[in-house]
């Protein structure tokens, strides 16, 4: 009997950011009590892909296909071949010697937007079973009044990843005004004859991406953007190894 799974890579369809659940913005009054726990990253277990932003597409090409999927495409990891699975994940713990995506470092800290302005607010999605509302267990969120080092720490890595995710944007765009994204559909068959398909992405088209014009070239090249699209190129022969990690991942169960 051959049983088929397919995952969609559509990273825009969720109402709310992907893990968050019940996003608020910290308030040094209001939350003056709140701790968090150290955590892991069982949250993540159940999640095919994971958005990464311009300053990971090195690192990340080393472990994952990297492919642009979304409502308004933006580059992301595929991290498992069927909806609910993470194939990276295993006992709540990310897998040795492969990085792990920003997004899901910064968890449960984030960004909300402020209404009626540009500017945003560090949040917590209140719904992390990290957060502690009443005790001394964990890390104070502040202190004194004052946003706690472990705040502080928070807000800063989420201003580093809003920063790259405004340069991922401006690359997204130039992509898009020169036609190179193209929809793609990879099908899977393993050993045992489950078959797998992952579909809802896009790829960098080769062929148009080689005939760029010289003075694009030149610019993007400048940028860092050609290397990144090679990087994206190359990242997608990881599809191998990710059916090779399903493989081995259903025989043992």
């Amino acid at each position: 009997m051959t049983s088929t799974s397919s995952s969609s890579a559509n990273a825009g369809s969720a109402a709310l950011p992907l893990f968050y659940r019940e996003p608020l913005a910290l308030n040094s009054e209001a939350h003056s009590g709140w701790r968090l726990t150290d955590g892991d990253t069982g949250f993540a277990a159940e999640t095919p892909y994971v958005p990464i932003v311009l300053g990971e597409i090195a690192e990340a090409s080393r472990c994952y296909p990297i492919v642009f999927a979304g409502d308004t495409p933006l580059p992301v990891v595929v991290l498992g071949l069927s909806d609910g699975e993470n194939l990276f994940v295993d006992e709540r713990a990310w897998a040795n010697d492969h990085y792990v995506p920003a997004y899901v470092r910064r968890y449960p800290f984030g960004f909300v937007s402020i209404p009626n302005s540009d500017r945003f607010a560090l949040a917590l999605d209140t719904a992390s079973e990290r957060l502690i509302r009443e005790g001394d267990a964990g890390a104070p969120l502040f202190e004194n009044g004052e946003p706690s080092p472990l705040t502080r720490q928070a807000l800063q890595f989420c201003e580093a990843y809003q920063a790259e995710f405004q340069a991922t944007q401006a690359f997204m765009a130039a992509l898009n005004q020169y036609g190179l994204l193209t929809d793609k559909r990879a099908d899977a068959t393993l050993p045992d004859g489950r078959q797998y398909a992952l579909d809802g992405f896009k790829i960098v088209d080769p062929e148009r991406f080689a005939a760029l014009d010289e003075t694009v070239i030149v610019d993007w090249h400048r940028k860092g953007w050609l290397a990144l699209v090679n990087l994206h190129l190359a990242s997608l022969g990881r599809l191998t190894a990710l059916m090779g990690r399903q493989a081995r991942r259903s025989s043992s169960l």
